[in-house]
């Protein structure tokens, strides 16, 4: 990384919620901002406040990662403006509640795109650079979801666990490299993610954090290269519980929930 230029930060799902949230945080420290969402307009409306607010360069990437095409296309992109990477942040993603013999499994595979397809492919493209460079970061937003089963969210809580799995290996894997991969494994969080779900449990809707106290709490995890975040006092206490509770209680205690 060039000391006299501002790091450059890739940050997917960034309009809404907790990746709006940790953009919002690294302009504030004067990255150089990679910005990738689906919404267009919400996309420009950012980039024209925090330009003038924090006097930082804001690239826009107006790409569905349901596409499978989208990473290459977000890399190539990159790549004529002659930019790096530093920072890559993989927060896109969505849900779906249902029974899982009912719901539309078109959405579903889009889910796995998204959540495990999109996240494996951004972090393959910009990696080499990183190592070349010696110096990078890599947050991947998993959840709490990904200790546990979830019945009636199955697909989504199974990609969740690829997501912590993967950035755990990832993360031995890349030891003494300078490259760090951190997972953040936020609990229930007021977002649009639960009526974008059409989770109905009130549990989920009304308990949980801010997205800002999440974000917050990812990023000084992600800057000093922590293996796993979990924000908040209650959430750690659960995932304590899943660890040592028998394996079948965590998912029918979800099943409940989601019921």
């Amino acid at each position: 990384m060039n000391p006299h230029l501002p790091p450059t930060t890739l940050i997917t799902g960034a309009t809404f919620g907790i990746g709006y949230e940790l953009a919002r945080i690294f302009a504030e420290q004067k990255h150089t901002l990679v910005l990738v969402a689906r919404n267009k307009d919400r996309l420009h409306g950012i980039a024209k406040d925090w330009k003038e607010r924090y006097g930082i360069e804001i690239v826009m990437i107006a790409k569905d990662l349901a596409d499978p095409k989208a990473p290459e296309f977000i890399f190539q992109t990159l790549q004529k403006h002659g930019m790096h990477v530093d920072n890559l942040v993989n927060n896109a993603g969505f849900g779906l509640e249902g029974r899982f013999s009912s719901t539309a499994v078109e959405r579903e595979l889009e889910m796995i795109q998204v959540n495990v397809g999109a996240l494996v492919h951004l972090t393959k493209l910009f990696l080499p650079g990183m190592l070349n460079r010696k110096h990078g970061r890599i947050m991947n937003v998993a959840s709490t979801a990904a200790f546990q089963p979830g019945p009636y969210i199955s697909v989504y809580y199974a990609t969740k666990a690829f997501v912590l799995s993967f950035s755990e290996a990832l993360n031995a894997e890349l030891k003494r490299s300078g490259v760090t991969v951190t997972a953040l494994c936020p609990g229930p969080t007021h977002t649009e993610f639960q009526s974008r779900a059409g989770v109905s449990s009130k549990v989920l809707r009304t308990a949980g954090m801010k997205a800002f106290p999440v974000a917050e709490a990812g990023y000084r995890g992600m800057m000093r290269g922590k293996r796993i975040v979990i924000p908040g006092f209650l959430n750690r206490i659960g995932v304590w519980f899943v660890k040592f509770a028998p394996r079948p209680l965590p998912a029918m205690i979800i099943k409940r929930l989601h019921g």
